[in-house]
């Protein structure tokens, strides 16, 4: 099977990468070194431990390679994946941010009582 005929049914755009990478040898040299790429089998295992950061990582690589290499399907699905890993972190900030308002006021709360305390 050739490099085009793998992309076509993969449903990918050989023309397209073959416009950015300018040769079919650049193009099989980099599909090679996709199937070297460890970021598939780093967010396997990242979900695996419930590693939101490194499945953020590996996911945000895995987008970058598939959408150089014209793979629209793995593209797409990996940007899905790196927005939702995005959106997890943001969640956890906003939650790590609210409790850490509450601690501050609370601690502020207590200094405030006791310095008055300790004054009368």
């Amino acid at each position: 099977m050739t490099i085009q005929e793998c992309y076509q049914k993969m449903g990918a755009d050989y023309e397209d990468v073959l416009k950015r990478l300018y040769s079919e040898g650049m193009i099989r040299k980099f599909a090679r070194m996709f199937l070297d790429d460890d970021s598939y089998p780093k967010l396997e295992d990242a979900l695996k431990k419930e590693n939101v950061e490194e499945a953020f990582r590996a996911a945000h690589t895995l987008k970058g390679v598939a959408l150089n290499l014209g793979l629209g399907s793995l593209a797409h699905a990996s940007s899905q994946m790196t927005e939702a890993l995005r959106a997890v972190r943001i969640r956890c900030l906003k939650a790590y941010s609210r409790s850490m308002r509450q601690c501050g006021r609370n601690t502020m709360l207590c200094a405030a009582r006791s310095s008055s305390s300790k004054s009368n």
